[in-house]
């Protein structure tokens, strides 16, 4: 079911700042994920060698000998 008395340009001047809103939210998104992407491909980022934890104990099950 549809409203009957549906007023186009009423309801865009109500919804004005939330859309401007979810546009200004998807830039910064875009800009994020390309920033991360380049520090990916620099190598600029986190390396996995000082992502893992070494010094960790390794747990083994029971059949594991």
């Amino acid at each position: 079911m549809s409203a009957p008395d549906t007023n186009i340009e009423k309801q865009k001047s109500r919804h004005r700042f939330v859309l401007i809103g979810f546009a200004v939210v998807g830039i910064f998104a875009a800009a994020m994920f390309l920033l991360n992407m380049g520090m990916a491909v620099d190598g600029e980022g986190p390396l996995v060698e000082e992502m893992v934890d070494d010094s960790a104990p390794v747990l083994q099950g029971e059949g594991a000998d």
